[in-house]
């Protein structure tokens, strides 16, 4: 059974920085795309970002490019999402996700429960 266990979350000042961790279990890590989606108040479940298997290709929502980044480390069955200059709209439930194959695509077959991010003003 698949298992993504996010955490890293919680309280931060606008611009500041936090990073969130994603541990996997269950499959073979190494072999599948991870990412990052999240979801605040009220709103649509938004895409941050994501990586291949391998950590060669990263993609970005428009919303976070140039402010966050996303990498992983296979050894440790571990994906990261570094935020930084963070504003009060990252505030939202982050959430980890799995791939169904080795690449970046519109397919997430595995959700972890999710860890809070809020920003203040």
């Amino acid at each position: 059974q698949v298992q993504l266990v996010e955490s890293g979350g919680g309280l931060v000042q606008a611009g500041g920085s936090l990073r969130l961790s994603c541990a996997a279990s269950g499959r073979t890590f190494s072999s599948y795309a991870m990412g990052w989606f999240r979801q605040a108040p009220g709103k649509e479940r938004d895409f941050v970002a994501a990586i291949n298997w391998s950590g060669a290709s990263t993609r970005f929502g428009e919303s976070v490019a140039g402010r966050f980044t996303i990498s992983r480390d296979n050894a440790k069955n571990t994906v990261y999402l570094q935020m930084t200059s963070l504003k009060p709209e990252d505030t939202a439930v982050y959430y980890c996700v799995g791939g169904s194959s080795r690449y970046v695509g519109p397919d997430w077959d595995y959700w972890g429960q999710g860890t809070q991010v809020t920003v203040s003003s």
